[in-house]
């Protein structure tokens, strides 16, 4: 089918002039269900992790740490890394991971 179509593109007809044009959108389609649509899901995924954040969820930061949620505040929230009670406040964003919901660990 290629054959086809370059064999068309080579004599120079309609087909020859769109035959471009038509190679780039499909490219572009291609790039797009390739790259950017997984990125934006795995995106809208990460935000909806974030902002279901609750008080006594085990996570992990995008730094290592680990420790469970105290309390939680717009932007931050703040976490206990230890059992002598050692807080730590850090940004939303900074949440890799949610290890264990509050509802389970109960």
């Amino acid at each position: 089918m290629f054959n086809l179509l370059t064999d068309a593109a080579a004599t120079g007809g309609l087909l020859g002039s769109i035959f471009p044009l038509l190679m780039l959108v499909v490219m572009f389609v291609a790039m797009y269900f390739l790259t950017i649509r997984p990125q934006k899901k795995a995106e809208k995924e990460a935000n909806d992790m974030r902002n279901n954040l609750a008080i006594g969820d085990e996570i992990t930061t995008v730094g290592g740490i680990i420790g469970k949620i105290v309390s939680i505040k717009e932007e931050t929230c703040v976490i206990e890394t230890s059992r002598d009670g050692t807080k730590i406040r850090i940004l939303k964003t900074a949440v890799r991971s949610v290890d264990v919901k509050a509802e389970d660990a109960q």
